[in-house]
């Protein structure tokens, strides 16, 4: 691929001379000039993100970003006896799976990567190469190379049948066999061709892989109208809306097959597994087609696709080259993202590192289809009214269920096997690492939420589109409601990209006047990207985007305020300001889901005049963002509103939610005699003003208590890390215990990163935040690593006595954010020799 700069300086060539010669200038973000640029980065990132193993609910599946178009995906079985087919048969990602491990161990969503699947169950470990060569107008080229290797426990003879599916999901578009047909089966590689609107016509090779593939011999009768040293195949005209259901048109079609066989052989003479269990070599029309490939002993085959508009082909030895290259590139671009401190810079952490933040990038994906949103916008959601949580739970059961859109969605999902889908809150924490390996990426995916903004502002907290993402969570759990907000994460997001934006623009100053003390005159280009993966740190383009962004953010930032308020009126408060105090709705008697704490302990029974201290912490956050922006943006008038709302939301968080009694942030309610009072279940709720940055000052003599709190063993502090609630709360450990006590990693992440800027900045407290900082990132690393080590999976939470992974595996979503952790420094000196903003 050529480098940006370069194209982009071919793409500028083509203005007119004038505005030519006046680009030595710093280019404003109104100047033709950048718009230009603007549409070549932009078709750039899509060539360069059209293809990927976006459909991450399956162990590999591949689709381009487009709606209704083509799918491929790889299925296969361990086929000794008839009952592996049964037990242990390999298509969806699912928690019950006998695997010791899997997932990408490199991956860079622009260029591919490497996963390995350790098929404990059918005894055979599965390797997926898959690359990226992009050029023409339809994304380029991809390949896929799959490799089994046997496990140490496998028997010689081990056989492995292997299914390879590309299917249409629209209405339009062709897929046919070129090959042959032979009822023996296929010889040598197998190609489909085909043409799909936004692909173009394209070609999928088969290859036979090398000579030592071998297949089992021919030992049945069966076996000689159906050799398997030949690919066989099959074609299935299926309703568009059906082809991603590949495993269940798959096993009706190898039970008729057997039901022949048993006709034809009876149960004495019956074919073994391995011919038995093949597809019937059917040549007709359709558009979900299928090849199988039957081995015993070691494997490997590459699947190839060739973009028409790209010129040449992909081949075996294109897609050799790519392997090696990424093998050599991989480790630089991540040390330059992450450059890991110590004690985490050893070989071994290094490459559990890789795999985090691998399967992290691995886990995006594209979804496309209708979402079930209740619109009868009932009268009993907006939770006016004494016992509202049972007015709002009859609303829920009689909800008015309709299906909305097609959305389309690219996003960072939480866990492959459980959670293969987008969530609001979950993605602001997903998209942090992302953001310091690739920006455009990380902005392509806060974009694509932001467009599924409805006119009111809401944006649907689950984002669960269309049937096969359906299929993967109870029907109870699909339907969205218009009144329910989520933690607000990806103005994190925001925030840590305007920080990097901020840094570049002094870099670049920083440069030029290096380059003018030296004489250096810089030449036209000079503010040019230097890449896709950093071209919106350019200040014209991240203008660009931000302007683009903003009505959508601003609308959405007052749909909060406007919905999630709450009373500060009906009784006598201690509050500065009037306006500023926030209520979650739909707060149950047992959970308030709506806060992405689930379980978490508060007032009960709910009330009205609740106040929760996590939510105005989100809005206090929130404020803080819009502000920033404003002024990147110009946007004098929203300004001064933004400016004072922070102010006022600061202040209320100090006068509302500040106990003395308890000496930490609490939730409000009132009790029996109608009197606003604290809430005090100590734990995560409770360290939100601190979490979220920007409302505890240095020298605040709230700072001292919560270290104290933080860092008590018989409070929160464990050696894995900090856990959800305090051990002398009534409700530790108890009903569903959830979020009662388990370590989660996202929530000691920001209690980390805010532990680094007090610790780097002169304070009373400054030595103290110090050592709790260093204690916490080791306890933090080492049980996430230990237990990676010991299970070969990431979970979703660890336990708070034992430190053990549990809940879901493979929880490469929030859980990731080890990578930034072990990035961050292993020392910290207590000299500063200039005062730093603590409230970045």
């Amino acid at each position: 691929m050529r480098p940006l700069r370069t194209l982009l300086h071919s793409a500028l060539l083509l203005l007119p001379l004038t505005l030519a010669t006046t680009t030595a200038q710093v280019v404003d973000d109104d100047d033709a000039g950048y718009d230009l640029i603007i549409n070549e980065i932009q078709r750039q990132n899509n060539q360069s993100l059209l293809w990927g193993p976006y459909r991450p609910q399956v162990y590999f599946g591949v689709k381009p970003r487009l709606p209704d178009s083509l799918i491929a995906g790889l299925m296969w079985s361990g086929v000794n006896d008839f009952q592996q087919l049964k037990e242990n048969f390999r298509h969806t990602c699912e928690q019950g799976d006998d695997l010791e491990g899997y997932g990408w161990e490199e991956y860079d969503v622009r260029l591919g990567g490497r996963q390995v699947i350790r098929d404990k169950g059918n005894k055979i470990d599965v390797e997926i190469e898959w690359r990226k060569v992009v050029g023409g107008e339809h994304g380029g080229h991809w390949g896929a190379r799959v490799k089994g290797t046997p496990r140490k426990d496998a028997p010689k003879d081990i056989k492995t049948s292997l299914w390879f599916y590309v299917g249409l999901e629209g209405e339009t578009g062709s897929l046919e066999l070129d090959n042959e047909p032979d009822k023996f089966g296929l010889e040598g590689d197998v190609q489909l061709l085909g043409n799909a609107p936004g692909l173009g016509k394209f070609s999928i090779e088969i290859t036979t892989g090398p000579k030592t593939n071998k297949h089992p011999q021919q030992e049945h009768q069966a076996s000689l109208s159906k050799p398997l040293d030949r690919t066989l195949y099959a074609a299935f005209d299926v309703p568009p809306n059906f082809v991603w259901k590949t495993k269940d048109i798959l096993f009706q079609h190898l039970q008729e097959y057997l039901h022949e066989l048993t006709k034809k052989f009876g149960k004495e003479r019956h074919p073994p597994p391995w011919d038995s269990l093949t597809l019937a070599n059917t040549y007709e029309q359709g558009n979900l087609h299928m090849v199988q490939k039957v081995f015993e002993g070691a494997f490997q085959f590459d699947i190839l696709y060739s973009s028409g508009s790209a010129g040449g082909k992909m081949t075996p030895q294109l897609l050799t080259n790519t392997i090696k290259s990424f093998h050599e590139s991989f480790p630089e671009q991540f040390d330059k993202a992450f450059n890991l401190q110590e004690p985490f810079n050893t070989p071994e952490y290094k490459e559990f590192a890789h795999n985090m933040f691998s399967n992290l990038a691995g886990g995006i994906g594209y979804f496309h289809g209708t979402s079930l949103v209740d619109k009868s916008y009932a009268a009993a959601y907006d939770e006016e009214e004494e016992g509202f949580w049972e007015g709002a739970a009859d609303a829920l059961r009689n909800a008015d269920a309709q299906f909305t859109g097609p959305h389309t969605l690219f996003t960072s999902i939480p866990s492959r096997p459980y959670f293969p889908r987008g969530f609001y809150w979950d993605e602001g924490f997903h998209l942090l690492p992302i953001l310091d390996y690739d920006v455009d990426v990380t902005l392509e995916v806060v974009k694509s939420w932001f467009a599924q903004i409805d006119a009111d502002g809401w944006i649907a907290r689950e984002q669960i589109l269309g049937d096969e993402a359906r299929s993967k969570v109870p029907a109870e759990f699909q339907i969205q409601y218009p009144h329910f907000a989520n933690p607000p994460t990806l103005f994190i997001v925001l925030n840590d990209y305007l920080i990097k934006l901020d840094a570049a623009k002094k870099e670049k100053e920083q440069r030029e006047r290096l380059e003018m003390e030296q004489g250096i005159i810089g030449g036209f280009g000079s503010d040019l990207p230097q890449d896709l993966q950093t071209a919106h740190l350019c200040r014209p383009l991240a203008v660009k985007f931000l302007r683009t962004l903003y009505p959508a953010l601003r609308k959405h930032y007052l749909w909060f305020r406007r919905t999630q308020a709450g009373d500060l009126k009906t009784w006598e408060r201690n509050a500065k300001y009037p306006r500023e105090g926030y209520r979650w709705r739909g707060h149950t008697m047992t959970h308030c889901l709506t806060s992405g704490l689930d379980d978490y302990p508060r007032a009960t029974p709910p009330h009205t005049g609740e106040l929760h201290v996590d939510l105005i912490s989100w809005m206090s956050l929130m404020t803080r963002v819009m502000r920033k922006i404003a002024i990147v943006l110009d946007e004098g008038e929203h300004l001064r509103d933004y400016i004072a709302s922070e102010v006022a939301i600061n202040k209320n968080i100090d006068s509302l939610h500040w106990s003395d009694e308890h000496q930490i942030y609490c939730d409000v309610t009132v009790d029996e005699y109608e009197e606003s009072v604290h809430v005090c279940h100590k734990g995560y709720v409770s360290l939100f003003p601190f979490l979220v940055g920007g409302i505890i000052a240095p020298d605040s003599d709230r700072l001292k208590p919560v270290l104290d709190f933080i860092s008590d063993p018989e409070q929160i502090w464990t050696p894995y890390g900090l856990r959800s609630l305090s051990k002398a709360d009534a409700f530790y450990g108890v009903g569903e215990n959830y979020w009662r006590g388990a370590v989660w990693i996202n929530i000691n992440y920001l209690a980390l990163r805010s532990l680094y800027q007090y610790a780097k900045v002169p304070g009373p407290q400054q030595k103290q935040a110090r050592t709790i900082y260093l204690d916490l990132r080791k306890n933090l690393v080492e049980n996430i690593f230990k237990e990676w080590k010991r299970t070969g999976f990431a979970w979703e939470q660890y336990n708070d006595e034992t430190g053990e992974g549990q809940r879901t595996k493979h929880f490469l979503g929030w859980t990731s954010l080890v990578v930034k952790i072990m990035a961050m420094p292993g020392k910290i000196s207590l000299v500063q020799t200039e005062y730093m903003d603590w409230a970045e």
